[in-house]
């Protein structure tokens, strides 16, 4: 993506980007997970107290690709304006060569096990310090978000209070990190009313009920993702999580987007179905703006970011309401 390609997103301020540094891979033990977690930090190469983004990916197709290396265009950005960025590689991955076959417990999603991977993550920060030097003592774990895109935003909505609806009835385990004090999901799942019957008998623990979701959060959709396979709902079902949650308290709607939200997965990509760099330009900005005022006290960067896209209706849209007040963090991630 070329500045050139850019116009009406500039309206959205950022400060100048700074040089960022990537250390690649991190490799954190776990013995329970059938293989070690591998990961990548990406941050600021200069700077103290960095804010933390948890990046949880979605399906995709690159086979060759593990999605640690994935997410180029949000990560370099993000990077680059002071957070330091996180990516697992989940074992949903499909590239890298996992190797793990259908008989693999939790197979092909790995639900449960993408729930955990950041919980692993969060319990050894000074592990991915010792390995990563360049980042030793400069990560603020009292500041931390967490960002997921279509399979990850449901993964994400988990760590920020929502539950999987159990089939039989009834919700599932409270799997809520307090750790993690604010989200951003990217054309995220939706509903279980809103699936289809071929993706519930497909992926059950996909339905979720999103009334116990009461960290704040900023929900991103493109009002042409409507996939058939997914939902009967069209492409407002990726907007459910703002009404059905007390905690999301932003609504990002992107006229003519489709699932990858102008190219967000990487660049040039083939696989993306949305490749425009004008609107990757505003999904980088917005969503940096809103993690930028949820992460650091008294940032005006989403005020500023609503204020400047404000009477351009081709550009975005974004609906606000007062999020339900947070409850005290408990104890969290109960449950099997």
């Amino acid at each position: 993506m070329t500045d050139n390609h850019v116009r009406l997103a500039r309206r959205i301020p950022v400060p100048p980007a700074v040089p960022t540094v990537s250390v690649n891979p991190v490799t954190l033990p776990a013995p329970d997970r059938g293989l070690p977690l591998e990961l990548r930090i990406t941050a600021p190469l200069h700077g103290d107290a960095l804010p933390i983004v948890l990046l949880s990916h979605g399906g995709g197709s690159s086979y060759y690709l593990k999605s640690k290396d994935g997410y180029s265009p949000l990560v370099d950005f993000y990077a680059s304006h002071g957070f330091a960025v996180i990516q697992p590689t989940h074992l949903s991955s499909p590239g890298g060569g996992l190797g793990l076959d259908e008989n693999a417990p939790g197979h092909p999603l790995f639900w449960r096990s993408r729930i955990d991977d950041f919980g692993l993550i969060l319990d050894n920060l000074n592990v991915v310090e010792a390995q990563a030097p360049v980042v030793a003592g400069r990560l603020d774990p009292a500041r931390v978000a967490a960002v997921g895109h279509s399979a990850g935003g449901n993964t994400v909505a988990a760590l920020l209070g929502a539950r999987a609806t159990d089939p039989a009835g009834g919700t599932g385990p409270d799997l809520r990190d307090p750790r993690i004090s604010a989200g951003v999901l990217l054309a995220s799942t939706g509903s279980a009313d809103g699936m289809t019957d071929t993706l519930r008998e497909r992926y059950p623990e996909l339905g979720t009920d999103f009334s116990h979701l009461r960290t704040r959060t900023l929900v991103v959709y493109g009002d042409q993702d409507g996939n058939p396979v997914a939902t009967t709902r069209g492409a407002a079902w990726h907007a459910e999580p703002y009404h059905l949650s007390p905690g999301a308290d932003a609504l990002l709607t992107l006229p003519g987007a489709k699932h990858y939200l102008g190219g967000i997965m990487g660049y040039s990509l083939a696989e993306t179905d949305d490749e425009d760099p004008e609107r990757l330009a505003v999904t980088q900005r917005m969503t940096w703006a809103y993690l930028r005022s949820a992460l650091v006290a008294g940032d005006p960067a989403w005020r500023q970011a609503t204020d400047a896209i404000r009477g351009h209706p081709a550009l975005a849209s974004v609906r606000t309401k007062e999020p339900a007040s947070v409850s005290p963090a408990g104890p969290g991630r109960s449950g099997p």
